[in-house]
C-alpha cells in the first residue's frame, strides 16, 4: 500500500496518489476592458487613411489585405499612395476564397514578412475581405488590431462595424471564426463607384435591413431616396453610411458578442446564408439576404404578425433594386433545410428566426430576439418561394 501523497510507480511511470478531496482553485480573469472605435465616413477621404492609422498605431508595422478587384480598381494605390507596404492580395476574389486556406496563406505571409505582435492588419475590400483579414489579424500571434476601411456598399453598411470575422468550412458559412472588433473603420463612399451594378445594388439589402429591424423612418428615407442610391449620389450614400453605422452600432454596443439583442441583425440572414451556400455561392451575399428577408415576411405572416401590406412593401424595394425575392427554380428546398440544419446558432439542429412584430421593431418573446418557428411553417414557405432563377 501507499500513503496518500507518496509516488508510486506504475508501468514504470511515477505517479502521486491524491487523496479524494478535490482541491479547488479559482483564477479571477479580469473582463476585457471597456473600448471604443472611431468610424470616420466621408468622401474621397482614402487617400488620407494612411498617414491617419500610421498616427493612431505608432511604432506598429502595417500589412494590407486586399483582393485582385480592389487592386485593380485602383483603391490599393490611393491607399498606399506610393508608400512601400507588405500586402497579400486574394484570388479570386469572392466568397470561393473565405476559406481556412486562404486565412492560413495570410498568417504565413506575415510570418514570412518577419511582423510580430507589434502589426496592424488593414483590410482594403469588401465583406469578404473584412471577414477574412480580421479573423487573420485574431488568429496571428493570438490577436494583433485590425484597422477596416470598406469599399462595398455591403461592407460599408454592415460587416466593416461589430466585429465578427471569420471564413466558411465546406460545410456551412463562417464556421470558423472569432469576435474581434476593429481599432478604427474608415468609410470612403466614393469607393463603391466602381462596383459592379449587381454588386453595388445586392450590398444595399443590408441598409433596409437596418431601417425594417430598427428604425421605420429609415425605412422610409430608403423608399424616398431609392433613385438616388441607385444614381451613386455621394450625399446621399453618405447619409446612408451614416444612419447603418448609427444603428449598427447601437446593437452591437448593447450585444457586442451576441448573446441576445444582436440577433436582430441577422433578420433574413438565417435562410438566407443556407440559400447563399444552397446556390453555391453563385448568389451574393445582399441577394440570397433579400431572399432570406422575403422568407422572413412570408413565416411572420404564417404566424400572424404581419398582413400582406408590409411585405409588398419590402417587395417593392427589392423589385426597385433588381435583386430577387424568390428562391431559384433549380434550388432543392432540402438542400436549404439540411442547411438550416447546420446553422451555427442552431439548437437542437434547428435555428431560432428573428422576426418582426411591425416595421422598425423586432419580435421579442420571453426576452428572446430570436424565437422558435416550427420546420413545417418553413417547409412551407420555402415551397411557396421557388421561382425563377
Amino acid at each position: 500500500m501507499h500513503l496518500q501523497g507518496s509516488p508510486a510507480v506504475l508501468l514504470g511511470v511515477q505517479v502521486l496518489v491524491q487523496s479524494h478531496k478535490v482541491q479547488d482553485i479559482e483564477i479571477n480573469v479580469p473582463q476585457i476592458a471597456a473600448r471604443r472605435y472611431r468610424i470616420a465616413i466621408g468622401s474621397g477621404i482614402l487617400p488620407s487613411v494612411w498617414p491617419q492609422i500610421k498616427a493612431a498605431h505608432e511604432g506598429f508595422n502595417r500589412f494590407v489585405v486586399t483582393d485582385e478587384c480592389v487592386a485593380a480598381a485602383g483603391h490599393l494605390d490611393a491607399l498606399l499612395g506610393g508608400r512601400p507596404a507588405p500586402c497579400y492580395t486574394i484570388h479570386p476574389a469572392g466568397e470561393v476564397s473565405k476559406t481556412i486556406d486562404t486565412a492560413v496563406a495570410i498568417v504565413e505571409a506575415m510570418e514570412k514578412a518577419y511582423l510580430g505582435r507589434d502589426t496592424v492588419v488593414i483590410a482594403l475590400g469588401g465583406g469578404t475581405v473584412g471577414d477574412i483579414a480580421g479573423f487573420a489579424a485574431a488568429i496571428f500571434k493570438r490577436g494583433v488590431p485590425v484597422v477596416q476601411v470598406p469599399t462595398t456598399t455591403l461592407a460599408q453598411a454592415d460587416s466593416a462595424i461589430g466585429g465578427k470575422t471569420g471564413v466558411d468550412s465546406s460545410v456551412s458559412k463562417n464556421a470558423f471564426g472569432a469576435f474581434w472588433h476593429p481599432a478604427a473603420v474608415y468609410i470612403d463612399v466614393a469607393t463603391v463607384q466602381t462596383l459592379d451594378e449587381r454588386q453595388y445594388r445586392s450590398g444595399l439589402v443590408e441598409s433596409v435591413k437596418h431601417g425594417l429591424i430598427a428604425d421605420a423612418e429609415y425605412f422610409a428615407f430608403i423608399e424616398g431616396h431609392l433613385d438616388a442610391l441607385l444614381s451613386r449620389d455621394l450625399g446621399t450614400l453618405e447619409a446612408l453610411a451614416e444612419h447603418n453605422c448609427r444603428i449598427k452600432g447601437g446593437v452591437v454596443a448593447e450585444d457586442p458578442f451576441e448573446k441576445n439583442k444582436r440577433r436582430i441583425l441577422n433578420y433574413g440572414h438565417t435562410i438566407g446564408h443556407a440559400v447563399e451556400a444552397a446556390s453555391e455561392y453563385k448568389l451574393l451575399h445582399g441577394e440570397a439576404v433579400a431572399i432570406g428577408i422575403v422568407a422572413a415576411g412570408l413565416i411572420e405572416a404564417e404566424l400572424g404578425l404581419s398582413g400582406p401590406d408590409r411585405l409588398d412593401q419590402v417587395r417593392a424595394v427589392f423589385e426597385k433594386l433588381g435583386v430577387p425575392a424568390r428562391l431559384p427554380a433549380d434550388m432543392a428546398e432540402e438542400r436549404v433545410i439540411d442547411l438550416l440544419r447546420h446553422d451555427k446558432k442552431a439548437v437542437d439542429q434547428w435555428p431560432r428566426f428573428v422576426l418582426l412584430d411591425w416595421l422598425g421593431q423586432v419580435r421579442c418573446e420571453n426576452g428572446q430576439y430570436a424565437v422558435r418557428v416550427g420546420r413545417d411553417i418553413v417547409e412551407k414557405v420555402l415551397s411557396s418561394m421557388k421561382g425563377d432563377p
